[in-house]
Formats: C-alpha cells, sequence, structure tokens
C-alpha cells in the first residue's frame, strides 16, 4: 500500500469546522473560489463543493498558505479544480501526468494524491521558489516520491522528455502556465501522451475576456488563440468545461 497520508472525509470535515470555530478564518480562500463560482452565486457554489470537493488537511494546508502567504496568490487555483483532475487521473488510469505549471504544488499535490502508488507526476516550472512552499505538505502527505519536479523553460523540459524515448509515454497532461507557451506545450504534450491519453488546459474561458473582438492583452490574444485551435484540431477530441476559470479536455485519437 501506498505511504500517502489522508483524512477520512468525516474527519476531513470536522477538521474544517473545528478550524473555523477556533477563528482560523476561510476568507482568503472564499474570495479566491468566488472568482469561480457558478453564476457568481456563492451558495450554490458552496454547495458544489460540499458533495464534490472531500476535504484533505494537506490541501488544506497549502492552499491556506498560498492564499495567506504568497503576493502571487491570484495564480492558485480554486478548490473545485481539484476533484475534477482526481477524477480525471482515476478516469484515465494515469500512471504518468505531465503537469505545465506549478506554482506552490497545490493541483501537484492533488493529481498525486490520486496516483497510484507507482505513478509519477513530471512538475514542470521556471522556478523552484513557490514550489518551496509545497515542498513540505508534499512529504507530509507522503506523496513527495511520485513528485519528479523539473525546473527550467517548459519547452526545453518538454523537448529533453521528447530527446529522451517520451513520445506517446504519458497519460495525461496538465496546462496551466504562461498563456502565450499554451499553443508550444500543446503541440509537445500532443507527442509526449499516448493515444486514449489527455491533455487538460486551464483558464481557457479566461473570465470572460475571450468574448472580446480585439483583445487588449497578449494572454488573451493567447488563450482565444489556443481555443480555436483545439476546436479545429481533428487529432483530438475535445469538451470545454465551464468549470474553474473554463478547463478544455482533449483526448488523444
Amino acid at each position: 500500500m501506498c505511504a500517502q497520508n489522508s483524512l477520512t472525509e468525516p474527519a476531513a470535515h470536522r477538521q474544517r469546522q473545528e478550524a473555523t470555530s477556533a477563528g482560523l478564518s476561510r476568507s482568503n480562500m472564499e474570495l479566491h473560489d468566488m472568482k469561480y463560482a457558478v453564476s457568481g452565486d456563492a451558495g450554490l457554489y458552496n454547495y458544489l463543493l460540499a458533495h464534490s470537493y472531500r476535504p484533505n488537511e494537506h490541501l488544506e494546508g497549502l492552499h491556506k498558505d498560498t492564499l495567506e502567504g504568497q503576493p502571487m496568490a491570484r495564480m492558485c487555483s480554486p478548490t473545485v479544480s481539484i476533484p475534477l483532475l482526481q477524477m480525471l487521473v482515476k478516469l484515465t488510469q494515469a500512471k504518468s501526468v505531465v503537469e505545465v505549471g506549478v506554482f506552490t504544488g497545490y493541483t501537484t499535490l492533488g493529481m498525486a494524491l490520486a496516483l497510484p502508488c507507482d505513478g509519477i507526476i513530471h512538475a514542470c516550472d521556471i522556478s523552484s521558489e513557490f514550489a518551496a512552499v509545497g515542498e513540505p505538505y508534499w512529504r507530509a502527505a507522503g506523496v513527495r516520491e511520485k513528485i519528479n519536479l523539473l525546473i527550467g523553460p517548459a519547452t526545453e523540459v518538454l523537448g529533453d522528455m521528447l530527446a529522451d524515448g517520451g513520445e506517446g509515454s504519458i497519460d495525461m497532461g496538465f496546462i496551466d502556465a504562461d498563456k502565450p507557451g499554451y499553443d508550444s506545450y500543446y503541440e509537445l504534450l500532443l507527442r509526449l501522451v499516448r493515444p486514449g491519453g489527455l491533455i487538460v488546459v486551464d483558464n481557457v474561458l479566461w473570465h470572460g475576456r475571450v468574448l472580446e473582438e480585439n483583445p487588449s492583452t497578449e494572454d488573451t490574444k493567447a488563450i482565444k488563440a489556443i481555443n480555436d485551435k483545439i476546436f479545429k484540431d481533428d487529432r483530438v477530441d475535445i469538451c470545454m468545461l465551464q468549470v474553474s476559470d473554463g478547463v478544455t479536455l482533449a483526448r488523444k485519437k
């Protein structure tokens, strides 16, 4: 059996309730997550979480530390991303995952918890500074050995994986990094992911800015371009979900 640590659902809920009653505010997380609430309805969003997200002390701790202690906290994925990514890992029966964009490693931890004992997530980021925040939580959760942290430009890291014979060896890829790089990351992951494998692309609705006819930023232009490209790409089957800030699932044919 894996040595990873987790709380049962009832125990995790009790811990959350005890923390709240002890005066530990969850306002930062709630304000952050509300950006992703369905139709801006806080009650509906909280209902969704209460019926899909099973709290884990290590995920909760890392999310709290990220939102309260990091100046770039807005880069952290919302809570609702975790059950989605974990379900995708399990549905694809993934043993190998590539994550492009780690930040503090919140989604890294979530996916690592869902991987089997012999699974691995190749977590790529340009800097180890923020990932260091997640390291203690990865270790405490017992999944550090599943995480291969790769520091450097993602195009180079993924290119090295291909050069080392990694073509078709990955079960699932997750892109949540600099937006102008999305096209390159997508193309490289299409080569790394096996037929039947999955590429998950985050932020595809970009807080509604994809509706701008004349985008004012390079990020928005890049998101609109990758959305158009994937829609027309007959190498994949696609589905775009209104979850988080928009998530596209692209299954390699």
